[in-house]
């Protein structure tokens, strides 16, 4: 059991709930659309476990290419390959564990592919490609597209197709919007991440566009997501697509923070009830890297609340 929870805490646990949530909202369309619950349940076993390695793997493959330029590993945040370079785990032992979880991946795929159909095949593949090439194409600055593939297409059609056996525009055109709102996480962290990225010449958005534009850009992402919803209500007359929109509030003042980082990565605003939860922040907060923390919690907090307001919306349809 120890082992077990020393390499579920060494795979980003924190956040799964984003990968849950983002998944609820094709789950709860499937089921409104007449779909197998059960063929949806064991679609997210394969998605939770995919993920878990996907997020190993970039460990994996960004310690084989750095563990000799101490000069990175002394940049990056202290939590990146933490378990390796203090010795806890050795390289074999984190492969076999990405091996071990992608095969338990593997059997949901080949059970949902007997059940369901030959197209599982391809949703698999695709993920099992994603899976092994996120730390390089992070590195290349595509990370952001693999990101809004994964969550956005890929689990959604997947999943509608699991569940429903068909494809379907309206879950193609959702699953852009959730994915873009999935993928402001990732690049919150790039953004605060630019000058560890700038030293470690690691190509990112962030780094080729620069800080300003950089920051402007995350507007765009949200404006985004906020514009999909609005052109959802027209094409489906669903006026409850619209309720997400309500975190444009949120968002504004997450734009407030992320700039006073850029100029100054000490600074620590006082906590707001609406920033909240901050995991273990008691702990945290006591870190050098506390404003980090807080930013990049306060931006998945918005996105699980616009996970949770578009759910309900399927659910008011």
């Amino acid at each position: 059991m120890n082992k077990l929870k020393f390499w579920y805490n060494n795979s980003r646990p924190y956040s799964i709930p984003i990968t849950l949530l983002c998944w609820l909202v094709i789950f709860v369309y499937g089921i409104k659309s007449g779909g197998n619950i059960i063929y949806g349940i064991i679609a997210y076993i394969g998605i939770f476990f995919v993920h878990l390695a996907t997020n190993l793997s970039d460990d994996y493959f960004d310690y084989k290419r750095l563990v000799n330029n101490p000069e990175f590993l002394n940049s990056t945040k202290e939590i990146k390959c933490k378990y390796l370079k203090s010795g806890q785990a050795t390289i074999d032992e984190l492969k076999n564990v990405i091996l071990i979880m992608l095969t338990i991946a593997g059997i949901c795929a080949w059970i949902l592919f007997f059940t369901t159909g030959i197209y599982v095949a391809f949703f698999a593949l695709i993920g099992l490609f994603i899976a092994l090439s996120y730390s390089f194409m992070s590195s290349k600055g595509l990370g952001d597209l693999s990101v809004i593939t994964a969550y956005g297409p890929l689990m959604y059609c997947g999943v509608f197709y699991v569940m429903c056996g068909g494809f379907n525009i309206e879950v193609l055109i959702l699953s852009i919007a959730c994915a873009i709102m999935v993928d402001t996480i990732l690049y919150a962290h790039m953004l605060m991440d630019f000058d560890e990225d700038e030293i470690s010449h690691k190509i990112t958005i962030c780094t080729l566009l620069g800080k300003n534009n950089a920051l402007k850009l995350l507007l765009g992402l949200y404006g985004t997501v906020y514009a999909i919803l609005v052109f959802l209500v027209f094409y489906t007359k669903n006026v409850f697509y619209i309720l997400p929109v309500i975190t444009i509030i949120l968002v504004l003042d997450l734009y407030k923070l992320l700039k006073k980082y850029n100029e100054d990565k000490t600074n620590l605003p006082e906590i707001k009830f609406w920033y909240k939860p901050l995991d273990n922040w008691n702990e945290k907060s006591k870190t050098q890297n506390a404003p980090f923390f807080l930013r990049f919690m306060y931006t998945r907090n918005i996105v699980t609340w616009f996970m949770l307001l578009i759910s309900l919306g399927i659910i008011l349809k």
